[in-house]
């Protein structure tokens, strides 16, 4: 096959039914952009998993009065059964409760103590006399010491997008107990050494990142150039987690910031144990073994600088012992997809479930407006009016009626046959070039993950077939003029049928009926499934993908005439405005 990419996506907390913000964000891109790798050709590796470690997990485990495995369990379970329904097509997607995951983040753990990357000292750190416990990360918090936003995390700030100790937040509180009488205890922890990767960091950003977003390459560059990282704690006071592999540490586990990016890692070598050949995930991940392989990271912009700076950072320390892992090949980061004028938050309530809504309207539907409002340069309001404009203005009225109609007068005047035609006119065969040019055109866009851009150019290409139509009219010529009606009949089937290649990667769905209704047996992806998988540590869902048969189908293949049709259906349902009366307030 060809080149090898490994599209890690970011690892969600299984603190809640997720929603369409976080999709927008980091979960719907990944999913286009490997579906046209695969396309094209190359050996795609797509893997996540659901981040089991979080401190809002415990939270809202606690909460609810549900042991932490249960929880897991259950919204874990939810996260799938959105991926099989929106169709995102993970070779893996597992979670970090794993022995594979233990595994290879103590492997990482002892590898970053063995090279100095990782030292043990005394840590200063907030606690609840109230809880009578040291508080993690995200048990507390207060005002942003950068910008004063006041509901700050205890390690980042949402709104600024820094990350400082939690030491450095004016007017904390406690998130069990709500107490603000804080005190400062000191505690034994490990550190990552981050002030040794300051360095080696700049050097890695100021080459070959001219393919980055502006965003995601300035902001890292910022913050490596102030020289201003330091050891930051990679393990915490908890119960719950990854054990540490060395000494005797029995009440303090590894963090989730330091064990989650390393899912990216553990995902690709259990992937490779379940297909057969332990060693497989060497072709992605091996730079003594295939340095050419492209690394993704798919985030939103919240997690810029755990995948700019921390990750990197850990994957060069890492190196600096006997093997050597590949670098990140670029970060598409997403800005936010907003809801009421803020971020979309479980946490905090303002959101719009991702199950809900699927159970509702159409995947395709979701996955078109999350792709043509995509916040990949600045943040975007979602309105419901705006999701129900797209969906019977463009997408319905464009693509879904181009697609019905047209396949509908064929199957109806044509004996439900592809027609024969006759001479190409040169107004035919520009017309065809230029829908062609699409393959090369939507192509790069979405080569350099401009999703929104290769929806853009696509949505153009399907009313330029549209304008074609009414410019020949073939229901209007059929009686006097047949075969000139056929020609123009082929003509508008065959642009469709390059069209559905095209928006493929955006409207997988769509794409497969259109394929089928042109007459196809096989089908143009592959097919998803999900197993149970037992290890050391129990039992756990996975999700997988078999794209065997997607691969080298972005090509403008050539429909036969006389091909058989099958009945058409209408594609996508108008939204009607009586029935989204409620949601459009």
């Amino acid at each position: 096959m060809g080149r090898k990419i490994l599209i890690g996506v970011a690892w969600p907390y299984v603190n809640g039914e997720k929603h369409i913000g976080q999709i927008a964000g980091a979960y719907l891109p990944p999913d286009i952009f490997a579906r046209y790798q695969r396309m094209i050709g190359n050996d795609v590796l797509m893997v996540s998993g659901s981040d089991t470690h979080g401190t809002p997990i415990m939270l809202k485990a606690d909460a609810d009065g549900i042991p932490y495995g249960e929880f897991i369990d259950k919204y874990h379970g939810l996260f799938v059964d959105g991926c099989l329904a929106m169709g995102l097509t993970f070779d893996l997607y597992t979670h970090t409760d794993t022995a594979n995951h233990w595994e290879v983040t103590q492997h990482m753990f002892t590898r970053h103590w063995e090279t100095g990357f990782v030292y043990k000292d005394v840590q200063r750190q907030w606690y609840d006399p109230v809880a009578k416990k040291f508080l993690a990360d995200r048990y507390v918090e207060g005002e942003c010491p950068y910008c004063g936003y006041a509901d700050a995390r205890g390690d980042q700030c949402d709104n600024c997008g820094r990350i400082y100790d939690a030491l450095e937040l004016k007017n904390p509180r406690s998130k069990i107990s709500g107490t603000t009488a804080l005190e400062i205890r000191e505690t034994e922890h490990f550190f990552l050494d981050m002030a040794k990767m300051n360095e080696p960091l700049l050097e890695w950003i100021a080459h070959g990142k001219e393919h980055w977003r502006p965003n995601v390459l300035n902001f890292t560059r910022g913050q490596l150039e102030l020289r201003e990282l330091r050891g930051r704690a990679i393990t915490r006071d908890l119960d719950w987690g990854v054990t540490i592999p060395i000494g005797d540490y029995p009440d303090k586990r590894i963090y989730v910031w330091y064990d989650a990016v390393i899912g990216y890692l553990s995902a690709a070598i259990e992937w490779a144990k379940l297909s057969g050949d332990a060693e497989a995930w060497r072709q992605w991940w091996d730079a003594d073994v295939n340095p050419d392989a492209r690394i993704y990271n798919f985030i939103g912009k919240d997690n810029i600088p755990f995948h700019t700076i921390i990750w990197p950072g850990m994957l060069i320390g890492y190196n600096a012992g006997a093997s050597h892992l590949n670098l990140p090949y670029d970060v598409p980061a997403n800005e936010y997809l907003n809801l009421h004028g803020g971020k979309f938050s479980t946490s905090r309530g303002n959101v719009i479930g991702w199950n809900t809504v699927l159970a509702q309207f159409q995947p395709d539907a979701w996955r078109y407006v999350l792709t043509a409002m995509a916040p990949e340069t600045a943040d975007v309001e979602f309105t419901w009016q705006d999701f129900m404009d797209r969906v019977n203005n463009e997408l319905v009225a464009n693509w879904g009626n181009l697609v019905n109609r047209m396949l509908g007068f064929a199957y109806k005047r044509f004996e439900g046959k592809t027609p024969m035609p006759t001479a190409l006119t040169p107004d035919d065969e520009a017309f065809l070039a230029e829908i062609k040019a699409g393959f090369d055109g939507v192509g790069a866009l979405y080569e350099a993950v401009k999703l929104k851009a290769a929806l853009q150019e696509a949505r153009r290409l399907s009313q330029r077939v549209n304008q074609y139509l009414n410019d020949h009219a073939p229901w209007k010529i059929i009686g006097e003029n047949p075969q000139r009606a056929a020609t123009v009949v082929y003509v508008a089937l065959q642009a469709i049928d390059w069209l559905k290649v095209i928006w493929a990667p955006v409207l997988p769905h769509a794409s497969e009926a259109v394929h089928a209704m042109l007459g196809y047996d096989q089908p143009l992806f592959g097919r998803q499934y999900t197993e149970v998988v037992e290890d050391a540590r129990g039992r756990h869902l996975v999700l997988r993908y078999d794209h065997r048969g997607a691969s080298g189908v972005w090509a403008a293949g050539v429909l036969s005439p006389g091909q058989p049709l099958r009945e058409p259906k209408p594609l996508f349902v108008k939204l009607d405005e009586a029935v989204m009366a409620e949601k459009l307030g």
